[in-house]
């Protein structure tokens, strides 16, 4: 592990001298007078006084440099049954013209849109323009209902909303309009503009402050790459807190270039001229860093699909997608390979591609189970790689990093800190826990580039929510431990935001939902152990005193509350009335316990509950 480690130590000993020789492989207009600014602590800035811009980096610098033909964007759509695919002059075309119809908008540089669009090449296009002007964009991913839509349109205050007619998931489709004008009506803000992207699933009806993209388009100027400052933002992404109202991460533009670029030479493994097949969503950050940007930014063709692994038409779409492509690297969430296992145990569809070109399989997003990760192995014969990061990193925290210095598997393990994260656990006192010992696991200031520099407007949540638990560290709001030979374990959430295939959604969001039913004096959400998603959602309800009522109907009603008001994605199918909730003497009630029990440990009483017998009785309930 020399390598490994003399980098690692390097990037920890002398960030400013590693991230500045990493800088070297971003074009800048001006160059960074200081790599890292820490004058102002816990508000660490990356490679102050340097002027960049991200889309240049991500496609003209490639045309210019004489790849314009070479594949930039591959769209595979089984879900339409479509196939398109995007060089480096043809993409570079569409987003400086979509650029031209921002622009012709009113949208400048520092304003914000808000992109709301289905897994479709306008959607990268609508980013990369964004990033092409100066402007900051905010998407949101397309299963997010009204009431999320809106309360991220007030926050962000975008001049302009692009968006399509519908969106598609599975045999489904869903119409976008009616929720985006819905959301608008909800919002106290109101863009001046929405560009509308026709799909001929479902064409949308036009209002007056609605533009047709394609009409737009074919009367649109392109326009050229505006200078930017390393610190101005790129983009806004929400993630959801422990209390109703988004968190929303800022990513700022010359660290998560300089960021980027480099994980993608030393973790993935890729680099010009190679492809890589992100299974995700550019609604999450998974499809920001590695489905738009990583890959452009190292001159890679990426791959963007829209669809499902399994059932369209069947459980090999994603072997056949690798090995049309020619895929090197593969990156998705490891619900999708449950998924596919369920389905195609014995991976019988694999047969019928060749997946010689794979080298890699990563997943991240949730806890890898070993299981899954041996049924991988088993099944490709080449490295299947667990690795650990969040949205508001950026980028990937512990990995097997690839390109560097490959290293053995641990199963449950996402192998060890990446170069520029010093990765420790801390017990609640603030002292460092001893080998094999679970505590929080946090990261030692200064975040490295590519992590969130601060929220959207709310410095004062970014520091109690991140950094004031143990000075000088960032609170990764997840548990584990360290073994001896420095490979880390991430063990789960220590607060009540929960995982759901990949999708980190607060369970606050959803108890709001359930307290707004007439007949719900109070409820709970909980986060349980699924097989197939990683987490899914239990809730809870008590009725309030006198109500009769068919309780099958009433979870009925429930259900479609939340997935009304908060999304599809959610998953939330299981609600039990039940008599009472635990609580505390204080009146909290005890999720953490209640989540034990459900997941099967033998959870003793907290000596802080108020009343035992109500435990008691619930213990059932959680444990069916």
């Amino acid at each position: 592990m020399s390598g490994y480690r003399d980098t690692f130590r390097t990037s920890i000993d002398d960030p400013e001298a590693f991230w500045g020789a990493a800088a070297s492989d971003i074009d800048w207009y001006e160059q960074p007078t200081q790599v890292l600014d820490s004058s102002n602590p816990p508000f660490y800035r990356w490679f102050t006084g340097g002027v960049l811009n991200t889309c240049h980096n991500a496609l003209d610098r490639h045309v210019d440099a004489g790849r314009g033909d070479q594949a930039a964007l591959i769209y595979d759509s089984p879900v339409t049954d479509t196939r398109r695919s995007y060089t480096y002059s043809q993409l570079r075309d569409e987003v400086a013209t979509f650029a031209g119809v921002l622009t012709g908008l009113g949208v400048e540089k520092g304003d914000r849109v808000v992109v709301y669009m289905p897994m479709v090449p306008e959607a990268a296009v609508a980013m990369l323009a964004c990033a092409r002007i100066g402007a900051v964009h905010s998407v949101v991913f397309g299963g997010f209902a009204a009431k999320e839509l809106a309360v991220r349109i007030d926050d962000a205050a975008p001049k302009a909303i692009v968006s399509a007619s519908c969106g598609i998931e599975g045999k489904r489709v869903i119409e976008y309009k009616p929720l985006l004008d819905r959301a608008i009506e909800l919002a106290t803000h109101k863009p001046d503009s929405m560009v509308i992207l026709q799909r001929p699933q479902a064409p949308a009806a036009m209002g007056e402050r609605d533009v047709d993209w394609a009409d737009a388009a074919a009367k649109a100027s392109p326009v050229g790459c505006t200078p930017v400052a390393a610190t101005d933002p790129l983009y806004i992404l929400y993630t959801s807190g422990t209390t109703g109202k988004p968190k929303g991460v800022v990513r700022d533009n010359g660290g998560h270039a300089v960021a980027l670029r480099w994980s993608m030479t030393n973790i993935y493994d890729v680099g010009p001229g190679e492809t890589m097949f992100t299974a995700s969503d550019v609604g999450w950050v998974v499809g920001h860093s590695y489905i738009v940007y990583a890959p452009l930014l190292a001159g890679a063709t990426t791959v963007l699909y829209e669809g499902k692994p399994v059932g369209t038409p069947d459980a090999g779409q994603f072997w056949r997608v690798l090995s049309e492509h020619g895929a090197k690297a593969m990156f998705t969430a490891p619900t999708a390979f449950r998924a596919i296992k369920k389905e195609d145990p014995k991976g019988t569809f694999l047969a019928d591609y060749d997946l010689s070109g794979l080298k890699y399989l990563f997943l991240a997003g949730e806890r890898l189970d070993p299981e899954t990760l041996r049924w991988a192995q088993d099944l490709l014969r080449i490295p299947v790689i667990d690795h650990w990061w969040q949205t508001e990193t950026g980028w990937p925290i512990a990995a097997n990093p690839m390109g560097l210095e490959p290293m053995e598997v641990k199963p449950g393990s996402p192998t060890v800190p990446v170069p520029g994260w010093n990765i420790q656990v801390l017990d609640p006192s603030g002292s460092q826990s001893e080998a094999d010992v679970d505590g929080a696991l946090v990261v030692k200031l200064p975040l490295p580039p590519g992590a969130l520099p601060t929220l959207w407007n709310d410095d004062e949540r970014f520091v109690a929510s991140y950094m004031s638990a143990y000075d000088g560290y960032y609170l990764s709001g997840d548990g584990g431990h360290i073994d001896a030979d420095g490979y880390v374990f991430v063990m789960g959430r220590t607060d009540d935001v929960i995982n759901v295939a990949g999708h980190r959604l607060s369970t606050g969001s959803m108890e709001e939902v359930l307290a707004g039913h007439p007949d719900v004096a109070e409820c709970a959400v909980i986060g349980v152990a699924d097989a197939m998603k990683g987490q899914v959602p239990r809730g809870f309800v008590v009725l309030k005193a006198g109500v009769e009522t068919d309780e099958e109907q009433l979870r009925g009603e429930l259900v479609q509350m939340v997935r009304d008001q908060v999304g599809a994605v959610a998953s939330l199918k299981d609600v039990a009335v039940v008599a009472a909730l635990p609580k505390t003497r204080s009146g909290k009630i005890l999720r953490k316990t209640m989540r034990g029990i459900a997941d099967g440990a033998d959870e003793a009483v907290p000596s802080t509950i108020d009343d035992a017998s109500v435990l008691d009785a619930l213990r059932p309930v959680l444990r069916r």
